[in-house]
């Protein structure tokens, strides 16, 4: 226990926020964050670091960093360790409620009246959205690039880390970047020591190894009981998906196919289908599970599935974060650590912009129409500093009116 006037006590008090406060803070990005996962990062940035001031630019980059390092959805993850930092444990689980709960509930109505799916998003709103994730990725690149590449050095280990991309694409050449980059920032031995930037993270290095083993745990016990009904047998497949995804939610997508289509639980159709309403609605993409629980041949299905899908597939990720976080936080107030985090931080940067391009914008962009109201949406943001949920909407109404443009 620290002591009434330490250091670590003060930094607690300064950055405590209420359970409420959380909830409503995520809520708002739960019904209005599209994009998918770099995207979310971006709006997590402009609405808790940008506007509510709750932690550094520089230190919601290493956070960034770290879960691109862990397996699990990484924006999901961001989020619970913000909550987890401005109001302890109540804190994460209402971000992750708040964050998550619009699209699942979303996407479990849908797979409950599937019928209609195939309409859905007839009038291009579905497009709209997609194009407004490239201005909200652009906006993420462009704000971190200023503070995370302030000088030539980093600005080249970003661009190494775009390189590294191209020639490696996906999760290996991501985690790859990160590491060339730490080590990058550590030859060129910038770092300073920080006494006053310590972020309250209220898991004692024991509580960290207890989710570590609690993790270890389900991996090797959940296959075990799997024999024993059908409920164990999904909450088993699911929990080994979420475990190994390594760069993000999109990631998950043939992980998942091969543990539900394989054994026939979900068929190829209905799987592709809820896929497709994932990307198309707010939130993060595991959420996708929620519809696959819900539309299974096998019982449980429904809401029952459901629920035991997005629980299995969230939290192998939540439980690896908490066991990394004790640690990261005094590492990355060491001299040499910072040294490497800055190259780290730099690379994510290149990441960033890579992502910027493939998947979003080449996803999004189809001619020149698309692009203009990319651009509108991008000035809307930084140089007119209109809410991004306003942006949103009118990004959907773009797509709509693109819909009639030869």
């Amino acid at each position: 226990m620290h002591k009434a006037n330490s250091p670590m006590d003060h930094s607690r008090q300064q950055t405590q926020g209420s359970v409420a406060e959380v909830f409503r803070a995520f809520l708002k990005l739960g019904i209005t964050s599209f994009g998918g996962p770099i995207a979310h990062l971006g709006y997590f940035r402009d609405e808790l670091v940008i506007r509510r001031k709750w932690l550094s630019d520089t230190a919601y980059a290493d956070l960034v960093a770290l879960c691109q390092f862990l397996p699990g959805p990484a924006s999901s993850q961001v989020g619970f360790a913000l909550g987890l930092m401005r109001a302890g444990w109540g804190g994460a689980l209402a971000a992750f409620l708040a964050f998550t709960l619009p699209s699942a509930l979303f996407l479990l109505v849908l797979a409950l009246t599937a019928s209609h799916l195939e309409n859905l998003w007839s009038l291009g709103v579905r497009h709209g959205l997609k194009i407004v994730a490239v201005a909200i990725v652009a906006q993420a690149v462009w704000g971190m690039a200023r503070n995370l590449c302030p000088d030539k050095e980093r600005v080249a280990i970003a661009v190494a880390a775009v390189i590294l991309l191209a020639v490696a694409p996906g999760a290996g050449g991501m985690m790859g970047a990160i590491l060339l980059g730490a080590a990058a920032g550590l030859g060129l031995g910038r770092g300073q020591a920080r006494t006053g930037a310590q972020l309250a993270v209220p898991v004692s290095r024991g509580a960290g190894l207890v989710a570590l083993a609690v993790f270890v745990a389900l991996l090797a016990g959940l296959p075990v009981l799997a024999g024993l009904g059908q409920g164990f047998a999904l909450a088993d497949s699911f929990y080994r998906a979420g475990s190994l995804v390594f760069g993000g939610g999109h990631v998950v997508l043939p992980l998942l196919q091969t543990e539900t289509v394989a054994p026939g639980w979900v068929s190829n159709d209905a799987f592709l289908a809820g896929y497709g309403a994932a990307q198309a609605v707010p939130g993060p993409l595991f959420t996708f599970a929620a519809w696959l629980g819900a539309v299974m041949k096998p019982e449980p299905n429904g809401i029952a599935g459901a629920a035991i899908a997005l629980l299995a597939l969230f939290l192998p990720g939540f439980l690896i974060l908490i066991g990394a976080l004790p640690f990261w936080d005094q590492l990355r107030h060491r001299v040499w650590a910072q040294s490497a985090m800055q190259g780290a931080n730099a690379a994510v940067v290149g990441i960033l912009g890579m992502a910027l391009y493939t998947p979003v914008f080449t996803s999004a962009i189809g001619g020149l129409p698309d692009l203009a109201v990319a651009l509108i949406c991008f000035v809307a943001l930084v140089a007119w500093k209109t809410p991004p949920w306003v942006v949103v909407l009118l990004a959907a109404a773009g797509g709509v009116a693109l819909r009639w443009i030869p």
